[in-house]
């Protein structure tokens, strides 16, 4: 009896050859090809005793598959069943080395991605802390120029304070030698104090005058009678005194008609106090060379001044228009001896009326005096030209502010003129529109102003303001105009 297993074997299965062969192709990406140090993914050198075996066992299980089907045939059913169970064994253990070789090939991918992964987030840490290096950096960088900031202000806020301190004390010795001389600024500001300065000089100006002229006129007088009682007082100086009576400045919201008294003296008027006379041949109190000085266009200031004699001591002044009907109108609260000349006054015939008084209630002869040599007071003609253009156009377009809901919130209106009415828009709502009456009244104050208050024809007051609009000085102007 031939023994099975020495029988000549001729191997004819298809599918174990190619899984062997597929075993065979993949056996290099063997486990063992490759190692681990130090936890990077690297390349092991291949041995050659390892390549040897799995060459024999290649062989040799090539040879064992080639007798396959002649050793099958001639075992019998128990002998067959373990064979094949053996190879299925056999096919089974080289699948689990190929799945192990692949899963080691991608555990040294995932070690490979791990370890460039660890390397970019070191380098991130390293940029988030230059950034955290550098916000730490700008930081104290801003304190210090914060704190730099805060002793500039420091220092700035210590030489504010000084020079309002400087500034306080100017004006109040400004004031205090103002009211020396009884002038009173009505608001205690840059432009009244100006005012009441410029005042102060000018009548300084009339005072030096008039001694000049006294003494010149009475000098020889003096001299031929040096017991004269009056000669004491030319060589130690008059004793001069201002007294200015005068109510506040008109208020733009108040009535005020009543005419306001200005005490003179002799830095404003010349009283010859030589003169002596009888309780019976007194004269009246005068004014000569009474006299308007300025000039007589819309913005300029106009002064009347003259030399009070017979012991004129007190005068009442009111300025005057005289329209192209020969209407005398008086200028509300036009009662000092200085008058701003507005817009108003265009067209007419500007005057001021002067009653001396003395110190017994004596009223001497009224003294009227024409501004401009009598001639109508013209109009600026870059003013002129604008009234013409709008007359032309027939409608004309005014910024302007309208007093709100308090009394001091101005809102930004636009004052439409046209022919035959007029009406007033503010956020694009019409706040009032009405034609033109008789009812119709515009209240301006004396003298310079940028407020008005519009009378409409039912009696409502709308108060208005055109400060910060027009150029500074065309505000009065074009409150008028």
């Amino acid at each position: 009896m031939r023994d099975p297993f020495s029988a000549p074997v001729d191997f004819n299965n298809e599918n174990h050859r190619a899984g062997n062969e597929l075993t065979r192709t993949n056996m290099p990406l063997s486990v063992g090809d490759y190692g681990l140090q130090n936890g990077d993914a690297t390349t092991f050198a291949v041995n050659t005793d390892t390549l040897v075996r799995h060459q024999l066992q290649g062989a040799s299980l090539q040879n064992d598959l080639t007798a396959e089907d002649s050793i099958t045939r001639l075992m019998d059913p128990e002998t067959k069943g373990l064979y094949f169970r053996s190879r299925s064994q056999e096919e089974e253990i080289l699948l689990l080395r190929k799945q192990i070789a692949d899963a080691s090939v991608k555990e040294l991918q995932l070690l490979s991605e791990k370890h460039i992964l660890e390397r970019k987030l070191f380098d991130l840490r390293m940029a988030v802390d230059e950034k955290q290096e550098d916000a730490i950096s700008g930081a104290l960088k801003q304190l210090s120029q914060k704190k730099g900031h805060v002793e500039e202000n420091m220092r700035l806020a210590n030489d504010l304070k000084g020079e309002e301190e400087e500034l306080y004390f100017f004006t109040s010795s400004l004031l205090s030698m103002l009211a020396e001389y009884n002038v009173r600024p009505p608001q205690i500001n840059a432009s009244a104090i100006t005012a009441g300065t410029k005042r102060l000089y000018h009548q300084m100006q009339w005072k030096i005058k008039y001694l000049n002229d006294a003494t010149r006129n009475n000098f020889h007088q003096y001299a031929q009678d040096p017991n004269d009682r009056n000669t004491g007082q030319m060589y130690h100086g008059s004793n001069y005194h201002q007294e200015i009576v005068a109510a506040t400045p008109s208020n733009y919201f108040e009535e005020n008609n009543g005419p306001r008294e200005v005490r003179l003296d002799d830095s404003q008027f010349y009283r010859q106090d030589n003169q002596e006379y009888s309780a019976d041949d007194d004269p009246l109190p005068g004014i000569e060379g009474f006299q308007i000085v300025g000039e007589p266009r819309p913005g300029f200031t106009l002064t009347a001044c003259g030399f009070p004699t017979n012991g004129t001591t007190l005068c009442n002044f009111q300025w005057v228009r005289y329209l192209d009907n020969g209407t005398r109108q008086s200028i509300e609260g036009a009662t000092m001896y200085d008058y701003v000349v507005t817009a108003d006054d265009v067209d007419t015939l500007l005057a001021v009326d002067c009653t001396p008084m003395d110190d017994n209630t004596r009223q001497g002869e009224l003294v009227t005096e024409y501004a401009n040599n009598g001639s109508k007071i013209t109009c600026d003609p870059e003013m002129q030209n604008t009234i013409d253009m709008h007359i032309s156009n027939g409608r004309a377009h005014f910024n302007l502010l309208v007093l709100g809901y308090s009394s001091d919130e101005w809102e930004l209106a636009i004052l439409t003129l046209k022919r035959t009415g007029y009406h007033i828009k503010v956020k694009d709502e019409v706040l009032t529109e009405e034609k033109y009456s008789s009812n119709l009244q515009t209240k301006i104050p004396n003298g310079r102003t940028t407020q008005f208050v519009l009378v409409s024809s039912g009696g409502v007051n709308i108060p208005f303001n055109t400060q910060g609009i027009s150029e500074p000085n065309n505000e009065d102007s074009d409150v008028r105009s």
